[in-house]
């Protein structure tokens, strides 16, 4: 364990450290559909811990649906990513969902997707989710996509309604990377005043290396991960030591400004880029300096 990390958690007091319990105990992975995925999964994450499994730009949603019904079949909670933009009409929806529901999983991360032109009749997320709704497809677990820091291209007050009418129709919300843990939680804060009763979970990066991450975003198109190595890899080197990118001073501050605070966030949700051993020696490491 690095100096840095230990100290960090050294210094949280009871309230803190039972926060940032909280929130390691209660954490999903994301997964990159590569050659090596499944194998590395299976070697590294426990079947305990939930899985979402991105659609990478250019491939479609294939390669993730067969990812997520191979890991589901070994027995790992997962909710593959389903870009709206990205579905053609109904009858390629119910074709999707009817093969996911047939391999049991009953998980979907339901986002907007950000390609330059939508393949059909779903404009956003709200239209897809709307069409589940109404052709009867159910799902227990049906996430979507929280913006701390806003969209890129959408604006803020378009934001917050697209959010507001969505709740409804989802289980859980998941945000895309913050750096800072104070603007976080003010976000979530403001998401609990406008009537949203979502558990949150908090998009973070795992440990990774500088050479990792530019392999990785070199050929990315689209899902929650490539969107930001690909438009904000500039801010992320920032973050980096030598030795790469630590999310422990990220997560302490979380647990800092949690107590007391008026939001529903409950855990983690890690954008992995595939780093399955690092990441979980990196959560468990931080367990056993809490215990």
């Amino acid at each position: 364990m690095s100096p840095r990390r230990a100290l960090s958690v050294r210094v949280l007091g009871d309230e803190h450290k039972e926060a940032l319990a909280g929130l390691l105990g209660n954490v999903s992975y994301e997964v990159m559909p590569f050659r090596s995925a499944e194998e590395q999964v299976l070697a590294h994450v426990p079947t305990d811990i939930p899985l979402t499994a991105t659609v990478t730009g250019g491939k479609g949603v294939e390669p993730t649906i067969r990812l997520a019904t191979a890991l589901a079949g070994q027995g790992y909670a997962i909710a593959p990513h389903l870009p709206a933009r990205m579905v053609h009409d109904a009858l390629e929806l119910d074709e999707i969902l009817s093969r996911l529901e047939d391999a049991g999983i009953d998980r979907l991360f339901v986002i907007g997707g950000d390609v330059d032109e939508q393949a059909g009749e779903f404009p956003d997320a709200l239209s897809l989710l709307t069409a589940m709704r109404e052709r009867g497809h159910a799902f227990s677990t049906l996430g979507i996509a929280g913006y701390p820091e806003g969209h890129a291209f959408v604006a803020a007050d378009v934001m917050a309604a697209a959010l507001r009418n969505k709740a409804p129709l989802a289980t859980a919300l998941l945000t895309q990377i913050c750096f800072d843990a104070d603007t976080v939680v003010r976000w979530a804060a403001d998401v609990a005043d406008d009537g949203i009763e979502l558990p949150i979970h908090v998009g973070i990066p795992a440990p990774a290396s500088r050479q990792k991450l530019v392999r990785i975003s070199a050929g990315l198109g689209l899902g929650q991960s490539a969107n930001f190595l690909r438009k904000q890899r500039s801010m992320l080197w920032r973050f980096f030591t030598p030795s790469g990118y630590d999310p422990t001073r990220l997560v302490v501050g979380l647990a800092r400004a949690l107590p007391g605070s008026a939001t529903r966030i409950s855990g983690l949700h890690v954008f992995t880029f595939n780093e399955f051993a690092g990441t979980e020696s990196w959560r468990r490491d931080l367990l056993a300096q809490l215990s």
